[in-house]
C-alpha cells in the first residue's frame, strides 16, 4: 500500500506528535490547577449545576455520569501523566492499536473537561486542541509510515484556521483593510507579554508592514500549502515564522505553538534537511496493516461530510468565528479579532477591612497574575499557560454581560478569602482576614511613552472611567442580577 503512506514526513509526525503531547499536557494541568474556583462543586460557575440542565447528547463527557472535585483532578492529573508519557516517546514502543488507545484516551478525557468547562472553555485553542488530537489517533507511530490522508487532513485544519482568520479580518475592522490595526493591537490585546509594549512602540510603517505580512500567511499562504513541494513546504515555514512573531508579541495560551506543530506537518524531510543533520533514508517501517487502513480511510469519509459546515461558513457573508459545528469539536471554523479595540478598558477589583466606609477609606487591589494591573509590573510571559480568569476579565471589562454569570460569585468568594479562588490571583491584599466591602472599578489603561517609562518606571498609564461595581459587603443578601446591582448574597 504504497500509495497510502509517505515516509518522507516521518520526522514531521515526530515533531507534531510530539508537540502536541507537550500541549496536551499543558491544557490538563491549566485544567488540574484552576477548576475548583472556577468549575468546581462551589465553583463560580460548577459542574453538577452545568450537567444537571445540559443532556448528555449536547455535551458528552465522562462528568455527566459522575461528578467530585476529587474525581476532576484524578481525570486532570492522569492526563497530564499519560500526556508526558507520549511526548516522551511511549506511543513510539508499544503496538500501533496501542499508540491509538493513548492518542483516544487523551482526547477523550480533554474532550469530557472542555464539555463541561463553559464559558472558562469557550476558546478557539480549545476546539483546535481537540480537532488535532482526533487527527493524531490515526497518525500512527513508528509502526507504520504516515498515511497521507491523515497528513492532508491536517493540512486542511491549518488551511481552516489561518484562511478562516483572514477571512474575518477583511470582512471585519476597517483598521485590517487600511493596514491601521496594529496601531492599538499590542496594547489592546487581551494578555499583553513582556515584549507588547516594545512592539507597540515600533515605528507604524513596521506596524503597516506587520499587517500586510499577516494577511499573505493567512490569505496567501494557506492556498499554498496545497501545492506541490517544495511550495508547500516554504508556504508552511512562513505560517511557523509568523506564529513565532504572535508567540513574541503576546499571550494566546498554546494557540500559536499548536498552529506552529501543524504547519511543520506539511514540512517534508527534504526541506527540513536544508537545516536538520537528518538520515539520507527514512526508517524502514512495516507494512500497514488492513484494519489500520480501513479505519483511516473511515475516518477521512468522517471529515470530509463533516467540512460541509465549515467550508459553507468561510463563504457566507455572516462569517462566524470559532464555532463547533457538534458536541465532539470535530471540524470546526476559526477565526480570531474580526474587531480590534482602540481603548484598554480593565477592571480592577479593591477591597477595604474598614467597618464602615467614608470618603477617607483606603481600598487595596487584587492583583491577577497575568492581565495587567500594576502599573509597574511588566506583563508577564505566560503562554502556552492559560489563565482562565484573567482572560475573562478583559471580556468583563469590554461588556458587563459577558461577566453576568460569574463576576458576583467571584465578589462572594473573595468577600468570604476562599483559597481556591485566592489562588488564582496573584496578591491578596487581606491574608490575614476577610475584608468587608469590595467594589469594582473600570479604568482606562495605555502603554507608557519612553519617557513617561524613564521618568515613572511605569509600563502602563491608567484614567479612571467609571464605578464598574459600587461597594458591596457579604452582609447584603439580596441576590445581584449583573455587576451594575450593588448587592451580593453571602
Amino acid at each position: 500500500m504504497e500509495w497510502f503512506t509517505n515516509a518522507d514526513y516521518w520526522l514531521s509526525r515526530l515533531v507534531f506528535q510530539r508537540g502536541l503531547a507537550v500541549l496536551y499536557g499543558v491544557a490538563f494541568v491549566s485544567s488540574a490547577l484552576q477548576f475548583k474556583a472556577l468549575i468546581g462543586e462551589r465553583g463560580l460557575l460548577p459542574v453538577p449545576r452545568f450537567v444537571a440542565s445540559v443532556p448528555f447528547r449536547r455535551a458528552p463527557s465522562i462528568f455527566q455520569w459522575h461528578y467530585s472535585d476529587p474525581f476532576f483532578a484524578v481525570v486532570a492529573w492522569t492526563g497530564a501523566a499519560l500526556s508526558a508519557a507520549v511526548a516522551a516517546g511511549a506511543a513510539d514502543l508499544v503496538p500501533l492499536w496501542a499508540a491509538m488507545l493513548m492518542w483516544f484516551t487523551l482526547w477523550a478525557l480533554y474532550l469530557s473537561i472542555v464539555n463541561v468547562g463553559q464559558t472558562w472553555y469557550a476558546f478557539m485553542w480549545e476546539m483546535l486542541l481537540l480537532e488535532a488530537g482526533f487527527l493524531a489517533i490515526f497518525l500512527g507511530n513508528d509502526e507504520v509510515a504516515p498515511p497521507v490522508f491523515v497528513l492532508g487532513l491536517l493540512i486542511w485544519l491549518l488551511f481552516r484556521l489561518e484562511f478562516g482568520a483572514g477571512l474575518i479580518k477583511l470582512r471585519g475592522d476597517r483598521c485590517w483593510r487600511d493596514l491601521t490595526c496594529l496601531y492599538y493591537h499590542h496594547e489592546t490585546q487581551p494578555m499583553p507579554g513582556p515584549l507588547s509594549w516594545f512592539f507597540h512602540h515600533l515605528p507604524r510603517p513596521v506596524h503597516r508592514a506587520e499587517v500586510a505580512a499577516n494577511h499573505l500567511a493567512q490569505l496567501g499562504a494557506p492556498l499554498a500549502l496545497f501545492a506541490p513541494q517544495p511550495v508547500a513546504g516554504w508556504a508552511a515555514a512562513f505560517i511557523v515564522v509568523t506564529q513565532l512573531w504572535l508567540v513574541a508579541s503576546g499571550n494566546f495560551a498554546w494557540l500559536n505553538w499548536l498552529a506552529v506543530l501543524l504547519a511543520v506537518s506539511a514540512i517534508d524531510d527534504v526541506r527540513a534537511a536544508h537545516l536538520l543533520p537528518l538520515p539520507e533514508q527514512p526508517p524502514a517501517f512495516a507494512a500497514t496493516p488492513a484494519w489500520y487502513a480501513g479505519l483511516v480511510l473511515v475516518m477521512t469519509a468522517l471529515v470530509a461530510v463533516l467540512s460541509y459546515w465549515p467550508v459553507r461558513n468561510l463563504f457566507s457573508s455572516h462569517q462566524r468565528m470559532n464555532v463547533s459545528f457538534n458536541p465532539l469539536h470535530l471540524v470546526n471554523t476559526y477565526g480570531a479579532f474580526g474587531s480590534v479595540s482602540r481603548v484598554r478598558y480593565e477592571v480592577v477589583i479593591e477591597g477595604t477591612d474598614e467597618p464602615d466606609l467614608t470618603d477617607e477609606t483606603q481600598w487595596k487591589e487584587y492583583e491577577f497574575k497575568g492581565k495587567p494591573g500594576d502599573r509597574r509590573r511588566l506583563p508577564p510571559q505566560v503562554a502556552p499557560y492559560h489563565l482562565r480568569l484573567d482572560w475573562l476579565m478583559w471580556f468583563a471589562a469590554l461588556s458587563p454581560a459577558y461577566a453576568g454569570e460569574w463576576f458576583v460569585a467571584l465578589l462572594v468568594r473573595l468577600l468570604d478569602n476562599d483559597a481556591a479562588t485566592l489562588r488564582l490571583l496573584r496578591r491578596n491584599p487581606f491574608p490575614s482576614a476577610r475584608p468587608t466591602f469590595l467594589r469594582a472599578r473600570l479604568y482606562a489603561y495605555r502603554f507608557t511613552t519612553w519617557s513617561e517609562l524613564r521618568r515613572t518606571g511605569t509600563w502602563w498609564h491608567r484614567t479612571l472611567v467609571q464605578d464598574y461595581l459600587p461597594p458591596v459587603t457579604s452582609a447584603e443578601t439580596t441576590e445581584p442580577r449583573s455587576p451594575a446591582t450593588s448587592r451580593i448574597p453571602h
